[in-house]
């Protein structure tokens, strides 16, 4: 079947002497692998179209029961040169497009992943500031899109738990995997999981308390998404979190 559609481009890989392997986010089949072929040669009409994050308009022939499909035409629906020049604005955006692969299933439309990543990465590619803990935020509001958000019971901030199981930010552990937070880290996910307002992206955090707080985050999706795994993107993200 021949597809016409939006892709955004999670990752590449090379694949013999002149093509490449994309993995993208697809509006219409969820996350795919096309192949680009002659994609490496400068006069192809796909090189400087595959670029990690790229939005694309993209034609390929799509088949459920093949695992790779062929990728025939592209052309550019949204890039931004400021990820190759902001190193803190390139490191949210690996570090993201790298979690939102492990949540979407092979072959299987989210459309609600999706209008979230293209907006995003839209945002992301203009935005004035980027705020160091723009990821954290991010985490939290893909918890919220696939079903499993924090449930946020938080009255003061004097003594907050994570728990992990059952997902509630409270007063009290309710099991043993339970992490007490910082004031910092309690404002924080109460903020997050109760509006969209940039103010949260004020809340200052001590040395360590957000690199802290993004493993707490991934300790989370580990319990409620099978078979999630680190992120090999976290040895550049974390040169952005360190004080």
């Amino acid at each position: 079947m021949i597809t016409t559609t939006k892709v955004i481009i999670l990752r590449s890989i090379d694949y013999q002497d002149s093509s490449k392997i994309l993995t993208v986010l697809s509006q219409l089949h969820g996350k795919i692998s096309l192949i680009a072929k002659g994609a490496k040669r400068p006069k192809n009409k796909l090189a400087g179209l595959i670029e990690v994050g790229n939005i694309l308009e993209v034609t390929y022939y799509y088949k459920s029961t093949r695992g790779v499909q062929t990728l025939t035409e592209a052309s550019i629906d949204y890039q931004s040169l400021e990820f190759r020049k902001d190193f803190d604005r390139a490191s949210v955006l690996y570090s993201s497009l790298e979690l939102i692969a492990q949540l979407v299933h092979e072959n299987e439309e989210n459309q609600n992943i999706f209008a979230f990543s293209n907006n995003f990465i839209r945002w992301l590619g203009e935005v004035e500031n980027v705020y160091q803990s723009l990821f954290a935020y991010v985490q939290i509001r893909l918890a919220q899109i696939m079903g499993v958000g924090l449930i946020n019971e938080i009255d003061e901030f004097e003594t907050v738990y994570l728990n992990i199981s059952s997902g509630r930010l409270a007063e009290q552990p309710d099991s043993e995997l339970a992490y007490k937070l910082t004031e910092a880290q309690a404002l924080f996910l109460n903020q997050a999981t109760s509006s969209q307002s940039k103010e949260v992206f004020q809340i200052y955090f001590e040395e360590k308390e957000l690199k802290q707080l993004i493993h707490h985050l991934d300790v989370y999706f580990k319990y409620h998404i099978e078979g999630f795994k680190d992120r090999r993107s976290d040895t550049i993200f974390e040169q952005m979190t360190k004080y």
